[in-house]
């Protein structure tokens, strides 16, 4: 851990980076009983059986990757000079959001200095930006920013996850890192899978892990797999092996199928360069969310 303690840009609390588990950062679920993967076996184990909250808080302290470890730490002690004045999350940022979500988001992982720095998905970087600025303009979130965890952003109806839950470098995580961190992706889509009607997916390998998890979950996939495009929708039925089924009753269950909805990545790369609109992302959103 980093011996410099820094101020909370919003609560003004000093925590030094990374961010020890329990410290009152806000949102952060873990207590000094929360248990740590140090394997991908143990992410099987510790996911199997987890409550929503504590897929939240076991996962935001898994040390199961020793490079994805070792990256976000880094990148936490060392930090980007224009945050070098703040405390870093420097831990996997877990999955946020509405607990009886409609919309479920799917992207990829947390930035190096965005999620990774504050905590929360999608927040702190200009992805994010374009992301929570869409969802007030649909009436999914209560403002248009999203800056540090605990500045008072609230969703309504949807919940955003990543497919990998820590800063990978070069923000290419390996397939084995991907695979290690599944289950925790897995329970946490399963226990929220009753209320949702849409899933929206930020870019193609979102889109490809958005289909292994439902799959995985128990709905049924279509042969051969439909193409990423942005725009892109497919019907997905929930099965009868639909693992909603173990958590919820069949009468909780919103509806008989979920819609995947594809969106280009709000990446610089993207909305610089106009590939990404803000109307395109809208519309995606607003098609969610009225399924």
């Amino acid at each position: 851990m980093g011996d410099v303690e820094l101020p909370h840009p919003v609560t003004g609390v000093l925590f030094p980076s990374p961010v020890p588990p329990g410290t009152g950062w806000p949102d952060d679920l873990t207590v000094d009983e929360t248990p740590v993967a140090t394997s991908a076996v143990d992410v099987v184990e510790l996911a199997a059986d987890a409550s929503l909250d504590d897929v939240t808080a076991r996962s935001s302290v898994c040390r199961a990757c020793s490079r994805l470890v070792e990256w976000r730490e880094d990148v936490a002690t060392a930090k980007r000079h224009s945050f070098a004045d703040q405390p870093y999350w420097g831990r996997p940022t877990p999955g946020w959001g509405d607990p009886a979500p409609r919309v479920l988001v799917i992207g990829l992982a947390p930035a190096a200095n965005g999620g990774n720095r504050t905590g929360r998905i999608f927040t702190g970087d200009r992805s994010g930006d374009w992301l929570f600025a869409a969802m007030h303009r649909v009436g999914l979130a209560n403002q248009p920013t999203s800056q540090h965890a605990g500045d008072g952003l609230r969703l309504a109806g949807v919940r955003i996850v990543a497919t990998v839950r820590c800063a990978p470098p070069a923000n290419k995580p390996t397939p084995a890192e991907r695979d290690a961190c599944a289950p925790w992706l897995n329970r946490e889509v399963a226990l929220v899978l009753p209320t949702v009607r849409a899933v929206v997916a930020l870019g193609s390998f979102a889109w490809n892990a958005a289909l292994a998890v439902l799959g995985r979950v128990g709905l049924e996939i279509p042969r051969p797999r439909p193409k990423f495009g942005h725009g892109a929708e497919v019907s997905l039925p929930r099965g009868p092996g639909d693992s909603a089924g173990s958590i919820s009753s069949a009468s909780d269950v919103s509806s008989p199928s979920i819609v995947l909805i594809g969106s280009y990545h709000p990446s610089q790369q993207n909305t610089f360069t106009g590939k990404l609109t803000e109307q395109m992302l809208d519309d995606v959103l607003t098609r969610a969310a009225t399924l």
